[in-house]
């Protein structure tokens, strides 16, 4: 049987007060014991994207998942 997703994440944004948009139309899917890195510049999106991997940050448009 083939591996199935744990997570999913589908056309994903974030955008802060004055516009400042972070994450525009993200798409994700992880595999169980997949290694994950995520690396970009200073403000780029990488904690907000990683509270919303988390569940800790629910202010977004798209969806966003684990598997059952």
């Amino acid at each position: 049987m083939a591996e199935q997703f744990i997570y999913y994440m589908h056309g994903t944004s974030k955008s802060y007060a004055g516009g400042k948009k972070v994450l525009d139309n993200i798409n994700l899917s992880f595999y169980p014991d997949a290694k994950i890195g995520v690396v970009g510049v200073n403000g780029s999106g990488k904690s907000t994207l990683l509270k919303i991997l988390a569940g800790i940050d629910t202010d977004f448009t798209g969806e966003a998942w684990a598997a059952d």
